[in-house]
């Protein structure tokens, strides 16, 4: 989107919320709430207000090994959990063994190039990076290839003390193909990051700490509980100040310094014509708590 036109999009996507106060009621039926069935994965609400979105990868006898009907299910919870007003963050897990030991490799090897090309394979993995709500990844175990992949994906990584991360592709003769080579060194710099991608090698959590990769590390028992804190915490702002922040960080991390300053100053305009922003100000200068709406 051009940033002459940012303005209008931001106003006009504020706007909506407030004249439709509807809005919200009608995207709840569509909501985790509804019942939906999953086989992939299981999906839940935590967090002492129901407010954290809570997605736990279920494919136990293979290490969570990401398939299409995962993705596809991932894909699908995350947009429903996107459009529920109670949600105000996601958090994604796995087991204390794997967070994903990567994509299904027998799903992949009988794969021809005419076929994964033409049908977009793992085209729409990066769904989930469209999310306007926070994702925090709380990552136990592996973390590796199509797993470090989807944890790359995510806003927030927090890893316990048992982690690995690592991009193994080229030990099957392949390249990562979900955003590892884009990602990876965007996080932790080329050379670190060609390290991991050309030798196949893991790092543990505590350098992938160090290296930038993941946020803060803890406990194995304990880090879906801070995962589960932090988006508690993201979740008790407005949302549509958490939105404008997410958006203002992931376009200025793919432009440039000048570009990211200008599109962080039309967001910041934006919030202006926000309820939630008068709250905010009115509650700073009367010393009391904010009282959010979310309009």
């Amino acid at each position: 989107m051009a940033f002459s036109n940012f303005c209008k999009f931001s106003v006009n996507f504020v706007c909506k919320i407030q004249q439709n106060p509807c809005l919200s009621t009608r995207l709840s039926a569509r909501s985790v709430s509804s019942g939906t069935k999953y086989e992939n994965i299981l999906v839940e609400k935590r967090g002492a207000n129901g407010n954290v979105g809570f997605i736990t990868l279920n494919r136990p006898k293979s290490l969570n090994a990401l398939c299409t009907p995962l993705m596809e299910e991932l894909t699908s919870a995350t947009k429903e959990m996107d459009l529920d007003s109670s949600v105000g963050a996601i958090v994604l897990t796995g087991s204390e063994k794997a967070f994903a030991a990567g994509a299904d490799i027998k799903e992949m090897e009988a794969l021809e190039f005419s076929k994964v090309f033409k049908g977009e394979f793992l085209g729409r993995w990066s769904e989930i990076t469209k999310v306007k709500k926070p994702i925090i990844a709380a990552v136990n175990g592996f973390a590796l290839g199509g797993g470090c992949e989807l944890a790359m994906m995510c806003d927030i990584i927090y890893a316990g003390e048992n982690a690995q991360f690592g991009q193994p592709e080229i030990l099957l003769g392949t390249i990562p193909g979900a955003g590892g080579t884009q990602r990876l060194p965007r996080l932790v710099g080329k050379s670190r990051a060609l390290e991991l991608i050309l030798t196949g090698n893991r790092i543990k959590a505590q350098e992938a700490e160090k290296w930038g990769l993941v946020a803060r590390v803890f406990p194995t028992d304990k880090v879906v509980e801070e995962a589960i804190k932090i988006a508690e915490k993201i979740a008790s702002n407005s949302k549509i100040a958490v939105a404008m922040a997410k958006e203002a960080v992931n376009t200025g991390y793919e432009t440039s310094l000048e570009q990211g300053i200008h599109f962080e100053k039309r967001l910041f305009y934006a919030t202006f014509a926000t309820n939630d922003r008068k709250e905010g100000m009115a509650a700073f200068v009367e010393k009391r708590p904010a009282k959010f709406t979310d309009s």
